[in-house]
């Protein structure tokens, strides 16, 4: 048993690590094309999502029989996903891979961790304290400096991490995660022909971005995504949330490999403060559930 147990340790540490790099392989990909103009942010949304498409369905064809729950998402996760999507990649037109990561990234926490608020779950006083800390790294991250944010960025991925959070919560009730997130991507195909006719005269790509495109929307979206939830079977929900703090960490680090981006004193100092602070109101409302349990 303990064998068992020790192999499912190390599935899950491989399937973790190996979402969390496609996570952050999105910016680093997202970013790369469009800061070398490889391709323009409406063609490689479009591209993206559409090469989604074709593997997640490609997947459920693949386990054909193996489906015993019959999902078809919703439009409204589908909304969301498009927007997220869309909102991304324009905003990395205008900003580095590592800060574009910890904005999208501190905006989901704080919008999950928000709507649980607005639902009546009533935050520890340790949670208030991690958000007060993460708002504050948000607020020092725009301060009007050299290496402050654009403010066209910030505002789209904002909306883009918003919409994902929406997305996440849509899907917390899911059945059957591969139907319902294929069917999700599907859906978008509508949001996505009036995105390809509205910037039709502005597109322009090289096959080197259409390619970049489609590995983010097949490799690291679509792929990652499933391995994601495949992880999810072996974590708490606190160790979900904890994990994807290395997302962040994981794409500043391509952003400077890759693309040769420069980390500032403001940025560090933020990304502490934000993650320092989403971190701590992810541990004190699991010590808090648990010290209720124990008590």
């Amino acid at each position: 048993m303990s064998q068992q147990i020790r192999a499912l340790s190390y599935q899950t540490f491989f399937l973790t690590f190996i979402a969390l790099s496609a996570f952050a392989a999105n910016s680093v990909l997202c970013r790369y094309a469009l800061a070398m103009d490889k391709i323009d942010p409406a063609s490689f949304t479009v591209i993206r999502l559409v090469s989604g498409i074709i593997v997640l369905f490609t997947i459920i064809g693949i386990q054909k029989g193996k489906q015993s729950i019959e999902q078809k998402g919703s439009w409204f996760a589908s909304l969301m996903l498009f927007l997220y999507a869309a909102c991304f990649s324009f905003a990395y037109i205008k900003l580095d891979t590592g800060m574009g990561a910890l904005i999208l990234f501190g905006s989901v926490q704080i919008s999950m961790i928000l709507a649980a608020v607005k639902s009546g779950y009533r935050l520890h006083m340790t949670e208030w304290l991690g958000l007060i800390i993460a708002f504050t790294g948000f607020l020092y991250l725009v301060l009007p400096g050299a290496s402050s944010p654009s403010i066209d960025g910030l505002i789209l991925m904002l909306v883009s991490g918003v919409s994902w959070a929406f997305y996440s919560l849509k899907g917390l009730n899911s059945q059957n995660a591969l139907l319902d997130t294929s069917y999700n991507f599907l859906k978008t195909l509508p949001f996505v022909a009036i995105l390809a006719l509205l910037f039709y005269s502005q597109a322009h790509y090289s096959y080197q971005g259409v390619l970049l495109a489609v590995c983010s929307g097949a490799i690291t979206s679509a792929v990652g995504y499933t391995i994601w939830y495949m992880a999810l079977t072996g974590l708490t929900s606190a160790q979900a949330a904890v994990v994807q703090l290395a997302v962040p960490a994981l794409a500043t680090f391509g952003g400077v490999v890759f693309l040769s981006e420069k980390l500032s004193i403001q940025f560090i100092i933020a990304s502490l403060l934000i993650l320092g602070g989403i971190l701590l109101v992810i541990l004190g409302r699991y010590y808090f559930i648990a010290s209720k349990i124990h008590s």
